[in-house]
This record gives C-alpha cells, sequence and structure tokens, in this order.
C-alpha cells in the first residue's frame, strides 16, 4: 500500500516525511476509528519501525498545524480517558521483550495526542490469512501457531496481566510464520465503558458473557482470555466465530466441536475448543497450562519452542516481576483489580438491559448478527420448524415470498399465558425454558403483538440485514 493510497483511505493521517525527531513517517500502513499506525524511519538506528498514534475520529480531528483538536468541549473527558488508557497500554507492552508479543520501543505524546514506536512487523494478521489463504490453515498448522501464541498470552497471565481483546484481527501472522498478538485496544475499550456503549466495544462472538458484565473485572481471569483463544481457534476450523455471548445466555444453540467432528480435526483439539467455549468460566480450562493440557501441546513444549524462537532472534525473553493487577483500562479508578477478584452476582451493563415484566435481564434491542453469512445457522432453522412441546418458533416469510431465505432470528420475553400476533395473525409459539419465543423472519417490516391480562404489548420491527435480535415490546 502506498502513502498516496493511505493517506485517502485513512483520514486524519500525518503526511509522509512528518518527522518526531529521529523517527521519520514514511506512510500510513493502517488504522481504524481510534488510532493510526504508520510505517517510520528511524534515523539514528537506521531500521523500520512501526508508529502508533491516538486518534478517536469520533472525538477529534487533525487541525491545519496537524495538531489534534477535539470536535467540542463535551468530549474533554472522553478523550482524557482514552489517551490514558493508550499511554498505560504502552508503559505496560514496555515491560515486556517476548517475540510473541507486541515489543513497544518508546511512547511520548506530541500534537496534543500520544504515540508509540513498536518494532515493525511484516506479514498478514490472522483474519487476512484466513480470507487469503484458507486452504493452508489444518491441525498441524494451528498446532504449529499454537506454541508461541500460549507462550505470549502465558507471560501475560504470569504476570498478572488480561489481553481481553484476543481475536483474528488482532494476532499478527509474520512472514517467518510466527504470531505476534497485537494491541490491547485499551483507549477504545475505555472510550466504550465511559461512553455507555460497551457492547460496541466487544467483538461478537469472541467476548465472553463477563465481559458485558456491569462489575467489570470482578470475573474475568485467564479464563476470559481463553474463551476468546477459542473463539479465534472455531472460526479457523469452521470458518465463523461461536454463537454471541449474550445470545447464549437466551438459548445457546453452540454446536459443539467434538460432535460435529470436522474432517481433518483431532478429537483432543476439538474438545479443548468446546471446554474454552463454556458459558460457565469455572468450566473453563482455568489456564494456557490447562488449555495446553486439553490439545495435548505439554507447556514444557510450549517453552521450549518458545526458547528455540527466542534463540533465533538472538533475544531473551525478559519476563516481569509477578503482580496481582490486571490491565485496568480505567486509569480514573485507580488501582487495578486483583486478578483472582472475589465473585459477585452478574449484572449486564446498562446499553444490554432489558425489561420484560418484573424480569431484568438479558440484552440489547437489537443484538449483532453472529457475524455470518445471510445463511441461518442449520440448529436455528431445524428449532424453528418444530413448534411442538419444545417451545421453538415456526418459520415465518414475509406475504408474497414463500421463496424468500431467513434473514433473522428474533427472541421476545413471552409468558406462557400471553398470546404473539404477528401483523394480526396469531403466532403458535411457545417460550422456552429460560421464558423466551424465537421466530425466524425473512427481510421486510413487521408488527408484533404481545397480548397479555392488563393491555397489549407492541412492536414494529424492520429486518433488513442477518443476525440474530432480542425486541422489547412496549405498551
Amino acid at each position: 500500500m502506498s502513502a498516496n493510497e493511505s493517506q485517502k483511505n485513512i483520514p486524519n493521517a500525518l503526511p509522509a516525511g512528518y518527522r518526531f525527531n529521529e523517527f521519520e513517517i514514511k506512510e500510513v500502513i493502517g488504522g481504524g476509528g481510534f488510532g493510526i499506525v504508520y510505517r517510520a524511519w528511524d534515523n539514528l538506528l537506521e531500521r523500520t519501525i512501526a508508529v502508533k498514534e491516538y486518534m478517536p475520529v469520533s472525538l477529534a480531528s487533525r487541525s491545519e498545524d496537524l495538531s489534534v483538536t477535539l470536535r467540542g468541549e463535551r468530549y474533554q473527558r472522553l478523550f482524557n480517558a482514552g489517551l490514558n488508557s493508550f499511554i498505560q497500554e504502552a508503559r505496560l507492552l514496555a515491560r515486556f521483550n517476548h517475540p510473541g508479543l507486541l515489543h513497544v520501543l518508546r511512547f511520548w505524546e506530541e500534537n496534543g495526542t500520544a504515540y508509540m514506536g513498536t518494532l515493525f512487523y511484516s506479514g498478514m494478521t490472522l483474519k487476512e490469512w484466513q480470507q487469503t489463504s484458507p486452504e493452508t490453515i489444518n491441525e498441524a498448522w494451528i498446532r504449529q501457531l499454537l506454541p508461541p501464541l500460549f507462550g505470549a498470552i502465558n507471560t501475560l497471565h504470569r504476570a498478572g496481566y488480561l489481553h481481553r481483546d484476543i481475536s483474528l484481527d488482532n494476532i499478527q501472522i509474520q512472514d517467518n510464520q510466527l504470531p505476534v498478538l497485537l494491541d490491547f485496544g485499551s483507549a477504545r475499550k475505555e472510550i466504550g465503558n465511559l461512553s455507555d456503549e460497551t457492547e460496541i466495544m466487544l467483538k461478537p462472538g469472541y467476548a465472553p458473557i463477563e465481559q458485558y458484565s456491569e462489575e467489570g473485572d470482578s470475573d474475568q481471569g485467564p479464563w476470559t482470555d481463553i474463551y476468546a483463544l477459542g473463539a479465534v481457534l472455531h472460526t479457523l476450523i469452521v470458518g465463523n466465530p461461536p454463537p454471541v455471548s449474550v445470545v447464549r445466555c437466551i438459548e445457546d444453540h453452540y454446536q459443539p466441536l467434538s460432535t460435529l467432528r470436522p474432517e481433518g480435526y483431532s478429537l483432543p483439539l476439538l474438545y479443548a475448543i468446546d471446554q474454552a467455549l463454556q458459558m460457565d468460566h469455572q468450566q473453563r480450562p482455568q489456564s494456557v497450562d490447562e488449555l495446553a493440557a486439553l490439545i495435548d501441546l505439554p507447556v514444557s513444549e510450549i517453552d521450549e519452542l518458545v526458547s528455540k524462537v527466542v534463540e533465533a532472534q538472538e533475544e531473551p525473553v525478559q519476563l516481569p516481576d509477578p503482580e496481582p493487577v490486571v490491565l485496568a483500562v480505567n486509569p480514573a479508578a485507580g488501582a487495578a483489580e486483583p486478578v483472582m477478584a472475589p465473585r459477585v452476582a452478574k449484572r449486564l451493563s446498562r446499553p444490554l438491559l432489558l425489561l420484560s415484566g418484573v424480569a431484568a435481564i438479558a440484552v440489547a434491542a437489537v443484538v449483532w448478527g453472529l457475524n455470518r453469512s445471510s445463511d441461518t445457522p442449520p440448529e436455528l432453522s431445524a428449532a424453528a420448524s418444530n413448534t411442538s412441546g419444545s417451545g421453538a418458533a415456526s418459520t415465518v416469510r414475509t406475504p408474497g415470498a414463500a421463496s424468500a431465505p431467513v434473514m433473522a432470528t428474533v427472541y421476545l420475553k413471552l409468558n406462557s399465558d400471553e398470546s404473539l400476533l404477528l401483523n394480526g395473525s396469531v403466532m403458535e409459539v411457545k417460550p422456552n425454558n429460560n421464558g423466551y419465543a424465537s421466530l425466524n423472519l425473512a427481510a421486510g417490516d413487521y408488527h408484533l403483538e404481545v397480548r397479555r391480562a392488563n393491555g397489549v404489548l407492541s412492536q414494529q420491527l424492520k429486518i433488513d440485514r442477518a443476525g440474530t435480535w432480542l425486541i422489547n415490546p412496549g405498551m
């Protein structure tokens, strides 16, 4: 990608040739809603490095003097919180010198924002690899990938930290085939927390249910990263992540890989993934060591392979002294919570609360699609066609389009003494064991009514994309 192409694709980027003392920007190599990454040249050491800039485009913009300025005073608190988390993340990563972790060389503040300089890693993300070279992904390839990746995650956990943002696009596959675990996304998550948009900042399918909890870190630990790692492996094997954990709380349609038995994959690997994706975090492997044992990949083998990688790079692994802290991603809150914090009753964050009758439960008015294509998962289609006793709903299609494909699965709270009408027609549906009824709906406009003894709840619904929806009809 050339600098000119990058400048067109990434707004607010610094121009090629811009200097930070010895660092000279050469081109933009990536960017998103919260930061921009540049390829730069270190004129003192004569080497290529990467420079990451904190730039939340929804809160700030680039002025003519190339400084970063707020779009409004009301964004000051959010901007500062994200900036502090960005700096905290740079300080954390600078403590480690592990071949599987992003290595920070230095960080600084300038232009009204902050920057971190890191080693420059060639290659592509695991997401890009899956899209461009899916034929190379098999069990042997995955088992070659896991030791250095496990070693990187284990290094964080041993030091008392969590990553909490492991996904395909946060793992870089270098030209030498070795993986590097990229940044934590701290600024993005901190802004999401303070702006009450936590659910937007989490990656659907990769985030376990405890990351949606309003209590924050209380139920999070190494098992939180292990769930995300299980989702990564699930995606590599079957092509898509598991169902969103919030939806799984309502009606779990996860199909165990050890039951599906994808061709070419061993039972120990598939079973380990299933265990990593358990909804109850106490049922998951509690450490990378336990997960490696399930996969039949002993930790001693991991350490040995990582040592070989380090020797090849002529860089010793320097482990920091263990500390009982988590990367807080909330500098304003003071000291970070311990990894093994006492368990408290879970409560979903406010954007995810849904009130139905006297129960205050479940998720958002619209839950993300399951990161899938327009094809409905076979287990949903099968459940939707069975209306006898199981509580599943019938398949419904828009009038005049009987052959239209199912576009979305819709859940809503329904008591056994209530009736559901769709576009004026009574639907023969029953709630499942969790008190939810589901409908498979094709694209179109719908009017839903829930008739109860004390009134009628109604909801207009427009289905325009595939996914899983949770609605809350109002009075």
